[in-house]
């Protein structure tokens, strides 16, 4: 097993509701920290990430590979689809980057197995996957390596988790960036809103062992 999980917040913007008949037209991805299997009799050990880290973002505007798209997708990411037509990057190139920087990330982190955090996780996800699996051929997430932030705030918070969404939140788990529906922005905040979560429930779990 791997001793240490290390994070990437993960937010995408597209132009419709699935992969390959939409488009994703851009994505961020943002250290989130890093978790230590425990050693010995140790507790498992989670390390934040940086204000330097968080700001260490992968961000990509791609090329829509589909003439398809709602209008409603577009107005709510505000993203130039008749443009990025234009000049939007290539997917396989794209994917082919990110997948070297979450490598890089990882080392320089201190080691470790890539796991993508989202809230929810579900449609960023699907996308990222599909997209990496069709253009690169496969995820540096493997199949499974996958956190959803919003199960975990919710089995914290004893919430359901149809009721846990982010605006619900408390204020001591309240992200600093604001949620803009621009990838970088959005990564950025469920990162902070992760870190939060974890180191909670890491120094709690510190506390249990005192």
């Amino acid at each position: 097993m791997s001793r240490a999980d290390v994070y990437f917040s993960a937010d995408v913007e597209t132009d419709g509701p699935i992969p390959g008949p939409f488009s994703m037209l851009s994505f961020a991805l943002v250290p989130a920290g890093r978790l230590l299997a425990p050693v010995g009799d140790g507790s498992a050990r989670f390390e934040a990430p940086t204000r330097e880290q968080l700001a260490d973002a992968f961000y990509a505007e791609l090329r829509p590979i589909s003439p398809n798209f709602e209008a409603e997708a577009l107005a709510v990411n505000g993203l130039d689809r008749e443009g990025l037509i234009e000049h939007g990057a290539d997917p396989g190139a794209v994917m082919a980057d990110a997948s070297e920087w979450i490598v890089e990330r990882c080392e320089a982190l201190g080691g470790g197995e890539p796991v993508l955090v989202g809230y929810p996780l579900g449609f960023d996800w699907s996308w990222l996957r599909w997209y990496f699996i069709r253009f690169g051929g496969e995820s540096p997430f493997g199949h499974s390596r996958a956190f959803d932030i919003k199960t975990a705030a919710a089995l914290d918070l004893g919430w359901p988790v149809s009721g846990s969404g982010r605006a619900r939140l408390p204020a001591a788990l309240q992200p600093e960036r604001a949620h803009s529906h621009h990838a970088v922005d959005d990564a950025v905040a469920q990162a902070q809103i992760f870190s939060k979560l974890m180191t909670r429930r890491y120094s709690n779990q510190d506390q249990d062992r005192a």
